[in-house]
C-alpha cells in the first residue's frame, strides 16, 4: 500500500479510529518513551503546585480568568 492509499483509507475511518491513529502516530514522533514524558509532566505539576503552597506563584482566580478570555473573544 503507498502512502496515498493509506491516506485515503485512514481519512474514510469514523472521527474516533482517526484521532485514535492521529495520537499514535503524533506519539510515534516523540524522541522519549512515553513513560519518560510522563514522569517528566509528572514532576513539572509536582514543581508547579510546590510554587504555588509556598507562595512563589501568583495565582489568578478562575472567574478572572474566564472572564479575562471572555472579553477577549468580544
Amino acid at each position: 500500500m503507498n502512502t496515498e492509499m493509506f491516506e485515503q483509507t485512514a481519512l474514510d475511518l469514523p472521527a474516533q479510529q482517526r484521532a485514535d491513529l492521529a495520537h499514535k502516530l503524533l506519539l510515534s514522533l516523540e524522541e522519549q518513551p512515553q513513560d519518560q514524558i510522563a514522569m517528566a509532566w509528572n514532576a513539572e505539576a509536582q514543581r508547579r503546585s510546590a510554587e504555588i503552597d509556598s507562595g512563589a506563584a501568583d495565582v489568578v482566580p478562575s472567574h478572572e480568568v474566564a472572564h479575562a478570555a471572555s472579553a477577549l473573544l468580544r
